[in-house]
């Protein structure tokens, strides 16, 4: 029996004690919208950027770090997030990350500065860095069996994109009738659902012997926190300023040599915080450059150039530019409730060249867009067929980023799979901008990167074909297994 619209489909599970099917379900949605609302507070801050740039007399570089603020943190902590999951146990992390996350949400509601707005938006990414790696591993000790983890992911990578949008459409309705200091009680509301449902929904997930628990890792987890902050700035200030700038440029460089030296350091130390073979299997890279390029087009592209084109070229409302978007919305929800069944049925493999080929086709209709094209004739076909193609593409790369990860590096996955989905955006707009600055009209520029988006993914769909097909990447035990469980210390 179907619970609600994020469980469809999913079979019930049991750790030590089995839930029953209606707890495992409820405690599913509630993991789903967690996840979801964590994406959906990264963009809950574009629509209404003007007005909060009036309110406390914004420079552009005030207004970069109020965009950045929450973004950064949680995508250079993902991976030290998914290490404390796996050490502490998810349930623990996730309650301690909701407390921070709720607290700064609740605190950003009410802030009196832009200091203090910065400041809460950061902690809000810290807390966020700790529950999505957090649920991942509460999500596996839901689904312990590999098959039913399996298609329990289908149906949550599309939850991801789902937040991202509705994050736009949900700021603009509030900005519209109320404050934009509203939309801080979504996150603080879901942060009371977690903690009120915690200790009745969520397995604690096994412990493991002290001994045997992996390590911290400190110097790998501050050179890959800063390594993937640093960069995440230089890519963000592209957006403003030339890549030559010394405010783009440096902190790339200094980001870029960071994570180097954390590729190193990772191979010499014995409980690393990113195995280097965690990425030594083709299905896995799949999988994960699959979210990051279905973040980058269908979370990224969609959201920041078609609000532009609506808002600035087409002169449309706030309101309407949120209302133009909740089509694109629907056809998510849809797909994601089909996208179990098809990946049961034909496997993560074809879903995701599939989700490829039809997402580029909606990018390819999109690249036609011109000054007067019709919303409803112009803009909508494309916006439908992205929103199918990259529901299939966050399903499917959900199944194989985390397929045959063992029950002790679940908050691992999460960590990498977030990462990939949090970088996607910010790699791929700062690429794609840059061919869309390259026509001297701004409305064709913005054609130029929906077609670049579109061989992009075409590209993709081959590789992913040659890379994949014929092989097995289906969640059975003992398919494949490229990590280790950790080491008794002596």
């Amino acid at each position: 029996m179907s619970l609600s619209p994020f469980d469809a489909g999913l079979p019930s599970s049991a750790s030590k004690t089995p839930p029953s099917a209606p707890r495992t379900g409820l405690a599913f949605t509630v993991l789903a919208l967690v996840q979801a609302t964590l994406i959906f507070t990264i963009t809950l801050i574009n629509v209404p950027l003007p007005r909060i740039a009036s309110e406390f007399a914004l420079t552009r570089a005030n207004l970069l770090l109020v965009t950045a603020a929450y973004g950064l943190p949680f995508s250079g902590l993902l991976l030290f997030g998914g290490r404390l999951a796996d050490r502490y146990r998810g349930r623990r992390m996730l309650v301690v990350g909701a407390i921070l996350f709720g607290l700064a949400s609740l605190a950003g509601a009410y802030a009196s500065s832009f200091e203090l707005l910065v400041s809460m938006r950061f902690l809000q990414g810290v807390g966020g860095a700790l529950i999505a790696p957090a649920a991942m591993a509460v999500l596996r000790a839901l689904f312990p069996d590999p098959a039913a983890f399996g298609k329990a992911m289908a149906t949550w990578g599309g939850v991801s994109v789902l937040g991202s949008v509705m994050g736009f459409v949900v700021s603009g309705a509030l900005t519209t009738w109320l404050s934009w200091r509203w939309m801080f009680a979504v996150p603080a509301l879901i942060a009371l659902t977690t903690l009120m449902c915690a200790r009745r929904l969520f397995p604690m997930g096994e412990a493991m012997a002290p001994g045997s628990r992996p390590g911290l890792d400190p110097f790998g987890a501050v050179f890959a926190t800063l390594g993937i902050s640093l960069s995440s700035y230089g890519l963000i200030a592209s957006g403003d300023h030339p890549w030559g700038s010394a405010i783009v440029l440096t902190p790339l460089v200094l980001g870029i040599t960071l994570l180097a030296l954390f590729a190193r350091i990772e191979r010499t130390v014995s409980d690393p915080l990113l195995p280097p073979g965690f990425f030594l299997e083709r299905c896995r890279i799949i999988g994960l450059s699959g979210m990051l390029l279905a973040a980058a087009g269908a979370g990224g592209l969609i959201n920041f150039v078609l609000s532009l084109y609506l808002q600035q070229v087409r002169a449309w409302s706030s309101l309407a530019t949120a209302a133009a978007f909740v089509p694109f919305a629907i056809v998510l929800i849809a797909t994601g409730r089909a996208a179990g069944p098809l990946v049961e049925r034909f496997g993560p493999p074809r879903v995701i060249i599939g989700g490829f080929l039809i997402a580029a086709a909606g990018l390819g209709l999109l690249s036609g867009i011109d000054r007067s094209m019709s919303y409803a004739l112009g803009l909508l076909p494309g916006l439908i067929l992205l929103a199918a193609g990259g529901s299939l593409l966050f399903s499917g790369s959900a199944v194989l980023s985390t397929t045959n990860v063992p029950p002790h590096q679940a908050g691992l996955a999460g960590g990498v799979m977030n990462t990939a989905m949090e970088l996607g955006p910010t790699v791929g707009l700062a690429t794609l901008m840059s061919v869309a600055a390259l026509p001297a009209d701004v409305v064709s520029g913005y054609g130029w990167a929906f077609g670049a988006a579109a061989t992009a993914y075409v590209v993709a769909a081959i590789v992913a074909a040659a890379m994949l097909i014929g092989r097995s990447c289906s969640p059975a035990p003992g398919v494949y297994q490229v990590t280790q469980a950790p080491r008794a210390r002596q």
